[in-house]
């Protein structure tokens, strides 16, 4: 497990990628859903954060 802080300028990237079961594993023991929730190494849990019908339409 690699020592990325949230502030580190350096990415973290993925080092075991599941796109069939929908999630990744980050280098910093983050898992990350398709969702876009996250699961972290301190058992903190970051709730889905999906894009609304309304935020897509203004997107187009």
């Amino acid at each position: 497990m690699c020592s990325h802080q949230l502030a580190d300028a350096r990415p973290v990237h993925v080092v075991a990628a599941h796109p069939e079961q929908g999630w990744n594993l980050l280098c910093d023991g983050t898992i990350v859903f398709d969702d876009s929730g996250e699961l972290l190494p301190d058992g903190r849990v970051v709730a889905p954060h999906r894009v609304t019908v309304h935020q897509l339409a203004v997107a187009a």
